[in-house]
């Protein structure tokens, strides 16, 4: 059975979730195209939210 690629803007949303999780620069997006950037943000934004949110 083969295996399907992964969603390419889903792949952004969860490594900009990784790069804000470990506190790495917005301005480190690896994206070029709007789209995928805007998705690489937003996930940025949600881990970045999380750790100003959960205690040390």
């Amino acid at each position: 059975m083969k295996r399907q690629k992964r969603d390419p803007l889903q792949r952004a949303l969860s490594r900009g979730y990784q790069a804000g999780i470990t506190g790495r620069s917005k301005e480190k997006c690896p994206y070029q195209s709007l789209n995928a950037r805007s998705h690489w943000l937003g996930g940025w934004r949600q881990a970045i939210a999380e750790r100003v949110l959960s205690p040390k």
